[in-house]
């Protein structure tokens, strides 16, 4: 049977918030229409460029930062490397100018208002999140590229097949989480030793556990860095960021001057139900406050769900004993490989599902790596996914303005407490009495989002969106 080779680098990816579907996709788009039209023309044959935005990438396009994301991968910028400090002055010279440099080589006349047009009520049939680029070059010729952000970062061009990349032969082919299970049966290995044979496919193991652990430096970095920044959010919703007072208030004066200081501050703490829980929220506020900023995030699986994975690793790092460099990397290979599960089998795509797609697949994917790391055997890591997507079936995406904020950002704290929830029943269950599998819950997940009603996935035309109006018109 055919499977989609889907790396651990596919399913984290490093960028820039505050969406992975309408940031990220948005800017791997724009650079990869830069890249056709080389291919084709030198930049400097070019003389004009519309950008169409349709459906779902309209209707949220302002509050995700769509607009922004395009004029970046069009003007050569990429989201792994640009200083983020910088993205507010680089779109103000664009618009001051009215021209932005084509591939950081040729000065193209470009005038936002109307060269960026958003298509409110216009949807390609294949994905929600479509975007075309109408060319004209200098010869007279004039035609078009159509690229669909699909979710996660991933983002398909109109007539190819998956993703773009060329297919690999894994040594463990899996759709499926019975696929993985058969793997694990066989072998003997554990999740993660699985998904690493999977990655020498592509690299090196050196090079695989160094990029993994690039993901994690990045996740740290981010959640530190949220846990120490104040004031209020863009967007016009006026939200305060809480991280940075919850983390004040935690930590309790205690003075540290490095992140390896701050666990051990934060372990000094204590182990009490609440002192946790409060911790687990701090880390997920952390990430996703820097996530709606435009901070430098990991996808995981997606940008408005990038706080769960880093939040449930935290907590594993802070207040779980023997946690190793190596246990670490185990458990993001662990999450990884259920993420790709659920990419197969349904979607990780809001304007798809519905935030079931996003919170809840990024809850069973950190629940399976927790189990994994707790010692958990391969069916209970199955099982800790399982439960963790079965309570978030139905959750819609109806973020309030259509900014990655309300109630996006408190999803995330749900999300992760729900992970570890899910892993300490998986731990303390035999999943030989289980009714529902994973992949049983997968398929309904997915009939759940093909029945979901349109308003109700990352459109901002249902929920608490209409019903919290704020009179923001460009949203």
């Amino acid at each position: 049977m055919p499977h989609e080779s889907i790396s651990v680098f596919d399913m984290f990816k490093i960028g820039v918030g505050p969406s992975s579907s309408h940031t990220l996709g948005p800017w791997r788009a724009a650079q990869r229409c830069i890249e056709s039209i080389q291919a084709k023309y030198p930049l400097d044959q070019v003389v004009s460029l519309t950008v169409l935005l349709y459906g779902s990438l309209a209707k949220t396009g302002k509050g995700h930062g769509t607009d922004i994301a395009v004029l970046l991968g069009l003007s050569g910028e990429d989201p792994v490397t640009i200083d983020v400090n910088s993205i507010n002055q680089k779109i103000k010279d664009i618009e001051n100018n009215q021209s932005l440099l084509l591939g950081g080589k040729k000065m193209l006349p470009f005038i936002i208002q109307e060269d960026l047009q958003f298509l409110y009520n216009e949807s390609l049939p294949f994905h929600p999140n479509g975007l075309s680029f109408l060319i004209s070059t200098k010869d007279g010729n004039h035609y078009s590229e159509t690229y669909f952000s699909i979710g996660g970062g991933f983002v398909v061009k109109e007539g190819e097949n998956g993703g773009g990349k060329a297919p690999v032969d894994l040594p463990f082919p899996i759709n499926t989480a019975d696929d993985l299970l058969h793997w694990c049966r066989k072998t003997g290995l554990p999740i993660n030793e699985i998904v690493l044979e999977n990655e020498l496919a592509w690299n090196t193991e050196k090079n695989v556990k160094e990029g993994v652990w690039k993901i994690w430096e990045t996740m740290k970095e981010c959640t530190f860095r949220g846990c120490h920044t104040q004031g209020e959010l863009p967007g016009g919703l006026q939200v305060q960021r809480r991280a940075f007072n919850l983390n004040k208030k935690l930590i309790n004066q205690q003075v540290y001057k490095s992140y390896e200081e701050w666990i051990h501050a934060i372990k000094k703490g204590g182990g009490s139900f609440q002192y946790i829980l409060d911790w687990v929220s701090c880390f997920a506020l952390a990430v996703n406050e820097e996530n709606a900023s435009f901070g430098r995030v990991v996808t995981a699986p997606t940008n408005g769900a990038a706080g769960v994975i880093p939040a449930v690793l935290q907590y594993y790092i802070a207040f779980c004993e023997n946690v190793t460099d190596e246990s670490i990397i185990k458990f993001l290979l662990t999450a990884s490989e259920i993420g790709s599960i659920f990419k197969k089998g349904a979607t990780i795509s809001a304007a798809m599902g519905g935030c079931q797609a996003e919170i809840g697949v990024s809850s069973a994917m950190a629940a399976a790596a927790l189990t994994e790391c707790m010692g958990g055997t391969q069916r209970q890591v199955l099982m800790a996914a399982e439960i963790a997507m079965e309570h978030h079936l139905g959750l819609t995406c109806d973020p309030i303005g259509g900014l990655v904020q309300i109630p996006c950002i408190e999803r995330n704290t749900m999300g992760a407490i729900k992970a570890i929830t899910a892993s300490q029943l998986a731990l303390q269950s035999t999943p030989d009495f289980a009714l529902v599998s994973l992949d049983k819950v997968i398929a309904t997940m997915w009939s759940t989002a093909l029945d979901m009603n349109s308003k109700y996935k990352e459109t901002a035309d249902g929920g608490l969106a209409v019903q919290v109006p704020l009179g923001l018109s460009e949203c």
